[in-house]
């Protein structure tokens, strides 16, 4: 597998453990990026020559295949720069129809992305912010959830699954609770659709946001999805070309749905390669991805937990993640020894502060794990973590 990605051949000597931060490329992405520059790099919706032409094709073509791949219509995939600007998009088209003691519920497992937006409306708009109160082992429940839940609720903004803990929130039935109150619910989806099949109609989820990045596919490229109905409703935020349908001094109409929120060009190279990403997914299947991330995950897991000196917070869940720390070393430290032997993990609150402080840690050292992974990555991720126990031995960190 390690074969189809050229980073990892040409950096062999390297463990890379950090795919749930972002995935490695592989060559056929790269070379749909390169066939944009080398071929076309021209814009796209807006000429008549050929080059042009051919280029929105693509363009519409890989909104097309996104469309199918998470069962939405293609006129409900909106091309964003990542998937924190499709939540902020989010937070704010929905915010210009809240009024006060409105009530927004999230929760401290957030990554910021998902958080931030909300907490900034309720800096300007006098709104409810409510967090569900998470279990003693950071996991949000159904039973927490309803008890949070209110008529006053108008957004639920939750993370499908956990970037630190890789816990996965039960979102069907929350979906389904919001939607009897009248709630809308925006789904931070970035660790989820790398190793889930996502049905946003199975789900009935109003808003959806991931990155093309977290699996296998370019940078600077996100994905909004939103049900036909709102994305009809609400008001683009960002205003510029090629967005609006007709323009005066005094007034504005916008395109149809989704180019009304696709302001200006677009990331026209990564969008080309959106294809050869998700052929790539399929040909391997969302299941098996999922099910050689975990083994892996586990197989490293199982040597970990004979370590005395290695605390694990997530033994018990069945994800590609294992989030721990050096018992007496500080995560930094740590992670800047195992780079030494070009073990490539995080470090950090991982743009999760509040569930840190939750879980009363600075920070937490997470390796996360993917299908071109393999068990001799398993070895030397457990021979860099020996190592750097008896490192920190010596020096007098660990007793």
């Amino acid at each position: 597998m390690k074969e189809l990605f050229p980073a990892l051949l040409n950096n062999k000597d390297s463990v890379y453990l950090d795919s749930a931060a972002s995935s490695i490329k592989p060559k056929a992405v790269i070379d749909a990026i390169n066939d944009y520059y080398l071929n076309y790099s021209c814009n796209i919706d807006r000429g008549v020559y050929k080059e042009s032409i051919s280029a929105t094709n693509k363009c519409n073509e890989s909104r097309e295949m996104v469309a199918k791949y998470i069962n939405a219509k293609k006129e409900e995939i909106v091309f964003t720069r990542g998937a924190s600007n499709s939540l902020n998009m989010v937070a704010m088209m929905i915010s210009e129809t809240l009024n006060d003691g409105d009530e927004v519920i999230t929760s401290e497992l957030e990554h910021h992305s998902s958080f931030l937006p909300w907490l900034n409306v309720s800096k300007h708009k006098n709104i409810v912010l409510k967090f569900v109160e998470l279990t003693s082992d950071a996991k949000i429940t159904v039973e927490n959830f309803k008890k949070v839940l209110t008529n006053k609720t108008k957004v639920v903004a939750l993370t499908h699954v956990s970037n630190v803990l890789g816990y996965k929130t039960p979102i069907e039935e929350i979906i389904k609770l919001s939607h009897e109150v009248g709630a809308i619910v925006s789904i931070d989806g970035a660790q989820a659709i790398p190793h889930m099949k996502i049905d946003v109609k199975a789900l009935d989820v109003d808003f959806y946001s991931f990155s093309l990045h977290k699996m296998c596919g370019p940078t600077g490229l996100g994905v909004l999805y939103g049900k036909k109905e709102l994305l009809e409703k609400y008001n683009p935020v960002e205003l510029g070309g090629e967005m609006n349908d007709e323009v005066s001094i005094d007034s504005v109409t916008y395109k149809a749905i989704p180019h009304k929120f696709e302001t200006g060009t677009m990331p026209i190279a990564s969008i080309f390669a959106v294809k050869p990403c998700i052929e790539l997914l399929n040909s391997i299947g969302i299941d098996n991805i999922e099910k050689r991330s975990v083994y892996l995950r586990n197989l490293a897991l199982k040597e970990m937990m004979k370590m005395d000196d290695i605390i694990v917070y997530n033994a018990s869940e069945e994800s590609s993640i294992i989030a721990f720390n050096i018992r007496g070393v500080h995560s930094h430290d740590a992670v800047s020894s195992l780079a030494e032997d070009n073990i490539c993990i995080r470090a950090g609150h991982h743009c999760a502060e509040p569930l840190h402080k939750f879980l009363k840690l600075s920070s937490t050292l997470r390796a996360s794990f993917y299908f071109y992974n393999d068990e001799e990555d398993v070895r030397k991720f457990i021979d860099g973590l020996n190592k750097t126990i008896e490192f920190f031995k010596e020096v007098g960190y660990i007793g």
